[in-house]
């Protein structure tokens, strides 16, 4: 089998593999096997019949197209702990696991995006507050595994909506600068009805702190007056999210 057949039998992806002379049969590397029986897998019985390294391993078919993806795949999830935080985590920590390299971390990386993407489009045109556990698992796919603070707000119309998601302030690994008078402005320049506050906590322990509450406590002093509602303010992090609403904080 020549390159370009066997670039576009990786390309195929789930189709079927082109019939080859017995003699280059024989001389296809081991893996080829397993990777038409994984792809098998997928097929007849679905994502729930494989692993997770087995997913990603099969994703990394397209990626690395003339290597074997099994162990790359194991040695992520066990260096980064599990599926979701080997495509949470930072490129260029990706790209040097063994076997990976730039253009498959970069790979990971635009399936993170699409996942993303997918959770933040199942939110347009839904009333936010009604779809509360879709909120959570954007907000959690968006910023659990992010090596820095973010202060993300979503802005909501008066049949609370979303009208805009957008990253106010980025921080260090434990802070992050919040201007309450910024965030009304914003607000008022999109003609918005209500606040989600949201921030993540690198260390991974979403406990708000007292600098947390506090600084909740003010933008909501600064809101209030001028109509803005502060529904919620949302801390994620790699073991979970708190609500500030839930545990009554203002």
């Amino acid at each position: 089998m020549d390159k370009n057949d066997e670039d576009r039998d990786e390309r195929g992806f789930f189709g079927e593999a082109p019939s080859v002379p017995e003699r280059e049969s024989r001389e296809k590397p081991h893996y080829h096997g397993h990777r038409d029986r994984l792809r098998q897998r997928f097929a007849e019985a679905g994502a729930a019949a494989l692993s997770d390294y087995e997913l990603l391993e099969l994703f990394l078919f397209r990626a690395i197209p003339r290597a074997d993806t099994k162990e790359p795949a194991k040695t992520l999830i066990k260096r980064f702990g599990s599926l979701a935080e080997v495509l949470g985590a930072p490129e260029h920590l990706l790209s040097e696991v063994k076997g990976i390299g730039d253009a498959a971390a970069r790979d990971l990386k635009l399936v993170a995006a699409l996942a993303q993407r997918m959770l933040k489009s199942g939110l347009h045109g839904r009333q936010i507050l009604s779809s509360w556990s879709q909120v959570i698992d954007y907000c959690h796919a968006a910023m659990a595994f992010e090596t820095r603070e973010q202060f993300r707000i979503l802005f909501l119309d008066k049949k609370n909506q979303l009208i805009a998601d957008e990253v106010q302030q980025t921080g260090t690994v434990d802070h992050t600068p919040v201007y309450p008078r910024e965030i009304v402005r914003r607000a008022l320049e999109l003609s918005a009805s209500a606040v989600i506050l949201v921030h993540n906590h690198p260390s991974g322990d979403p406990t708000p702190s007292r600098a947390d509450i506090e600084m909740t406590k003010t933008i909501v002093e600064t809101a209030t007056p001028l109509g803005i509602t502060v529904h919620d303010h949302i801390i994620v992090g790699k073991s979970g999210h708190v609500s500030f609403k839930g545990l009554q904080l203002f």
